[in-house]
């Protein structure tokens, strides 16, 4: 069986998401798999069977070749399981829980039977993936609006990975959001303003409002190439500028929080060194051209916001589910190559999602904690090393727990073929927060990250 489980807090009564979420037919509103819905055979309200028409490509295959599926929906739960052509089941199920901020929504997605593996490489993850989207869009079908103390938060770099779960946990919970983007992108649920992330121009009127005003800035190219000069050049300037253009447009406009994107790779390779927020920068040779280098300077282009409240984030790895370095990592240890890369004994400092998203919350004023301005590592209690980053994982996913380990000789003629930079793999840092000592992480510990994570 294949499964994954997700979830979204929602800033609503419970009752209001249930009536939109109790009702199949409504599904092709918020939920991205499903194009539509049709209810057959039978006139009960809370259950019943059905036809559905995935997206995409899938759409009429499915059409096809599959047949009704059942539905269910009480006590805040709505069951559907779509039998399949070759045997097995495809089973969605959506439950609420109150919470005191309104309201929890869980989506579990199974692939069960004989087919499973292969069902799941091409249903079961595209139908389970973009919960955090698809309840934007719930939450503002179940009448969702903006807290009356609302923060206009100007996101540049939200449409990355890391920006798209922010946005969507912030709108959620009854924040304002508009992301900066180079390329607006109609499918995503939230308002983009275009710019060009180096000057100053129309785009700046974002910052014209009655809110109190927050900025996030993540925005720069992806990390994931070769450390050429005129890469770590783009690495660089393109973080630099954009963050410049940032502070400019808000010198006469004042913002309460301001949330600087960083990295622990800013202490490029540490070997034994305990590290946290008090460390000083490695110089000279120490100093990674494409870590350091990049870094450092990405930082030193917020000094001088217009802000009383500015945190740096320098942040670790992030695991979560569909997070490109998460299923590399995964990937290799299916495969049965999930032994030691490297020399194995390199510091490996990590963050569940779930535990970076509440941090970056806490940045922006809106708890579990009040973060002081400053340096601030988002990274959990307990690094590990390479070794039982692979060892747990092989736990997880390995067949008879077996991993061919990767000879840091071999991995970088790999990475010269795959056009990455071996150093993210061979370099590590054992990072810890003291400014966060007393944070209330949901995962400190790998072994339970990596257990939600793969469920």
């Amino acid at each position: 069986m294949w499964s994954r489980t997700e979830q979204v807090e929602l800033a609503l009564p419970i009752e209001s998401v249930w009536e939109v979420l109790s009702d199949p037919t409504r599904l092709p509103q918020w939920h991205h798999f499903f194009e539509s819905v049709e209810v057959t055979g039978g006139s009960s309200p809370v259950e019943g069977r059905g036809r559905y028409r995935p997206r995409g490509w899938a759409g009429t295959l499915h059409e096809r070749t599959s047949g009704r599926f059942r539905w269910s929906a009480s006590y805040h739960r709505l069951v559907l399981r779509q039998p399949q052509p070759a045997g097995g089941v495809h089973e969605f199920e959506w439950s609420l829980l109150a919470t005191e901020t309104g309201c929890r929504l869980t989506q579990r997605v199974r692939v069960k039977g004989p087919p499973s593996p292969m069902f799941a490489r091409v249903a079961g993850r595209p139908s389970a993936r973009s919960l955090p989207l698809d309840g934007v869009r719930l939450y503002r079908l179940a009448g969702g609006g903006l807290a009356p103390d609302a923060l206009r938060v100007v996101m540049a770099g939200g449409t990355g990975f890391l920006g798209q779960h922010l946005a969507a946990d912030l709108v959620c919970r009854g924040q304002e959001v508009v992301l900066l983007t180079r390329k607006p992108d109609p499918a995503l649920p939230f308002e983009q303003v275009a710019w060009d992330a180096r000057t100053v121009g129309e785009w700046a009127e974002v910052f014209r409002t009655g809110r109190p005003l927050a900025v996030v800035n993540l925005a720069g190219k992806l990390v994931d190439c070769p450390p050429t000069p005129d890469n770590v050049a783009a690495l660089r300037d393109s973080r630099v500028a954009a963050t410049r253009a940032l502070v400019e447009a808000t010198c006469t406009q004042a913002v309460r929080h301001w949330l600087q994107a960083s990295t622990t790779a800013i202490w490029s390779d540490a070997g034994d060194r305990r590290l946290d927020e008090s460390s000083p920068l490695p110089t000279g040779q120490a100093a990674l051209p494409q870590m350091t280098g990049v870094a450092q300077p990405w930082e030193r282009a917020a000094e001088g916001a217009n802000t009383d409240h500015l945190v740096w984030l320098r942040t670790s790895i992030v695991l979560a589910q569909d997070c490109p370095a998460f299923d590399r990592l995964a990937g290799l240890a299916r495969l049965g190559a999930g032994g030691t890369v490297g020399p194995g004994d390199q510091w490996f400092s990590w963050i569940h999602l779930a535990d970076w998203l509440a941090i970056a919350r806490s940045a922006l004023g809106l708890g579990p904690v009040e973060l002081p301005s400053g340096v601030v590592v988002a990274a959990s209690p307990e690094p590990v090393t390479n070794a039982e980053l692979m060892r747990l994982l092989r736990a997880e996913l390995a067949p008879a727990r077996f991993g061919v380990p990767t000879p840091s000789p071999l991995l970088r003629v790999g990475a010269v073929a795959l056009r990455t930079d071996p150093a993210l793999a061979l370099t590590g840092r054992h990072v810890t927060s003291k400014v966060l000592t007393n944070f209330p992480y949901a995962f400190p510990r790998l072994g339970s990250a990596l257990r939600d994570l793969l469920d």
